[in-house]
């Protein structure tokens, strides 16, 4: 297998207003995205990648800083010659989500109505706004029908929605470490953290900005609490167990266990490239997706309109978006008669798994690509 190697970003600009499940719109707005491989003649061979909280249009290959240093996309394992989305195959498109703050447009940019940022302005946004966003960068590029469209936790989320709202735009539909709706503890998780970010003195009501601050205390704790729900306690005492930084109690408040430092240092490097406005916005899009709702809660009545087939990962010691949780999923698609492939991976790593190379996983979804790209040569041939 080998790197996509140096990759560059795109934009487009739509000037047609958004209508946003809220009620509000986006007058008009930007996307960011990168595309890998080539779309081959019928157009049959496009991957959509949907991103999870804070990650970006910037799937796989690297950017190379001006030091030399290589900012590597963030699903690089997955997505790449020879990998198991093959770039030699499949043309991939990778898209940033409207409120995100690297560079599609959210709360850091320009509200064309003030001439300021939007900060706390901008709408608020869902999973489902952002799927019609990405379908109207798909008709800018002239794909009708995704060969797939697949994401991991948040992401998955995207792509069941893309196979409930464009039931025919999607062949197939790839599900990872994700789940119908969160539980009351996850939407609990997520409050906490934007409490943190809400009661930092630097966030002035969104608008901080203006006032030339971050608010770094309350995105250092938010990521801090978030991290602690992507690992499983067995990974945590592996790597950390009750080890001591300075080999003794300090009897103090700073760091003695090199869990806390760890989880500091993963709070303040997050501070230093993430908006707080749009940790907030994502949060709440997690906290709002439940396509059952409007089902009096049957998800098999959700998914009925679904006419693509699926496929499901989940990882045994995920415990944000347990394997239970898409198993609702599977059965519902069962009920419905979909074809449907689940793996349950006997995992350690817990929700941060669907970003790992545990070999059966990467198989998996290696074995379902190929079987995507054979359906895909035997439709050229007919």
């Amino acid at each position: 297998m080998s790197s996509l190697g140096i990759v560059s970003p795109q934009s487009m600009h739509f000037s047609e207003p958004l209508p946003l499940s809220s009620g509000a719109s986006l007058a008009d707005y930007t996307l960011m995205y990168e595309t890998y491989g080539k779309l081959n003649a019928d157009r049959s061979n496009a991957v959509l990648v949907c991103h999870a909280l804070n990650a970006s249009h910037h799937v796989a290959g690297m950017y190379e800083g001006a030091d030399g240093s290589k900012n590597v996309g963030w699903w690089d394992n997955m997505v790449g010659p020879g990998k198991p989305v093959d770039t030699d195959r499949f043309f991939v498109i990778g898209v940033n989500n409207l409120g995100s703050c690297f560079g599609s447009t959210g709360p850091m940019q320009i509200n064309p109505a003030t001439g300021k940022p939007y900060g706390a302005d901008f709408p608020v946004v869902t999973v489902e706004d952002w799927v019609r966003a990405q379908a109207r960068l798909a008709d800018a590029l002239g794909i009708q029908q995704f060969a797939a469209v697949m994401g991991g936790s948040l992401g998955g989320m995207q792509a069941l929605a893309w196979s409930m709202i464009y039931p025919q735009r999607v062949r197939h539909s790839v599900v990872i470490a994700s789940t119908p709706k969160l539980s009351a503890q996850n939407i609990a998780f997520n409050d906490v953290a934007r409490q943190a970010i809400l009661t930092d003195p630097d966030y002035h009501g969104g608008h901080y900005y203006e006032h030339k601050v971050v608010p770094k205390r309350g995105l250092r704790v938010a990521r801090m609490v978030g991290h602690i729900t992507y690992l499983s306690d067995d990974s945590m005492a592996e790597k950390f167990g009750r080890d001591l930084r300075n080999g003794g109690y300090q009897f103090g408040y700073g760091i003695d266990f090199e869990i806390e430092s760890y989880l500091r240092y993963q709070g303040d490097k997050f501070s230093e490239y993430f908006d707080a406005n749009t940790y907030l916005l994502i949060t709440k899009a997690l906290d709002y997706f439940d396509p059952a709702r409007e089902y009096g809660n049957d998800l098999t009545k959700a998914l009925a309109r679904t006419e693509a087939q699926f496929l499901l990962v989940s990882f045994t010691t995920d415990w944000r978006f347990s394997p239970e949780r898409s198993r609702e999923i599977v059965q519902a698609l069962v009920n419905n008669k979909r074809r449907v492939c689940y793996a349950e991976i006997d995992a350690p790593h817990g929700h941060d798994a669907f970003l790992l190379e545990d070999p059966r996983y990467m198989n998996v979804v290696k074995a379902y690509y190929d079987r995507i790209w054979q359906d895909i040569t035997q439709r050229g041939r007919a």
